[in-house]
């Protein structure tokens, strides 16, 4: 199975790199390809251009890959911080440029005057990992976890992937080494049951 693996994280020490690192790790062992994207290390633009609006627009490079490896990927994995009930900037940029229209949707006539989109991804399970330095429960002034909803239905339910796992790792701050060892081994373990290959008998 071909994975995609995008993190956006900007510190190398992170807990999201630990935990990219082992399901990316996790996932080759069990004979799967991943493609995996640090953005940050990659210098990736999240600055979508006026000249990429334009739906069959020429794709060069980078771009050009990110968006090949999106359309071909069978599964795809998610990770990235809480910050301020949203994906960094960096991750939404690079949600912006690559799910494009002819890559992840396209647009349907249903009535005329009506157009609405439908998702073409090819991969039909994802995994979103996110981490938070706060609780979640409103009974400790937490939020809630607005970046389910916005994965499940925003963005990858939109875009036809109807199976999608979130993990939320929290809190950070005050995690022990033993905890943040146990959500380790929790990803590795989903990752690899998320994205086990069923044997079809003959």
């Amino acid at each position: 199975m071909d994975v995609m693996l995008v993190l956006a994280h900007p510190n190398e020490r992170s807990l999201n790199h630990a935990l990219a690192e082992a399901v990316r790790d996790a996932l080759t062992a069990d004979g799967h390809r991943v493609w995996f994207h640090d953005l940050y290390a990659e210098g990736f633009d999240p600055v979508l251009p006026s000249a990429e609006l334009e739906s069959g627009c020429e794709l060069e490079g980078a771009m050009r890959q990110h968006c090949e490896q999106l359309a071909n990927a069978d599964g795809l994995v998610v990770v990235h911080p809480n910050w301020w009930g949203q994906p960094p900037a960096m991750m939404k940029g690079w949600v912006d440029r690559t799910f494009r229209p002819g890559i992840a949707y396209r647009f349907e006539q249903r009535a005329p005057g009506v157009r609405v989109p439908v998702g073409i991804l090819k991969a039909e399970r994802a995994l979103v990992m996110n981490t938070s330095d706060t609780p979640q429960s409103r009974e400790w002034g937490g939020l809630g976890d607005p970046l389910e909803a916005l994965w499940r239905n925003t963005m990858l339910g939109m875009c036809g992937v109807p199976n999608v796992h979130h993990l939320l790792f929290a809190p950070v701050t005050t995690s022990t080494a033993e905890q943040q060892e146990a959500w380790l081994d929790e990803a590795r373990t989903i990752a690899l049951d998320l994205f086990a290959v069923v044997t079809r008998p003959s």
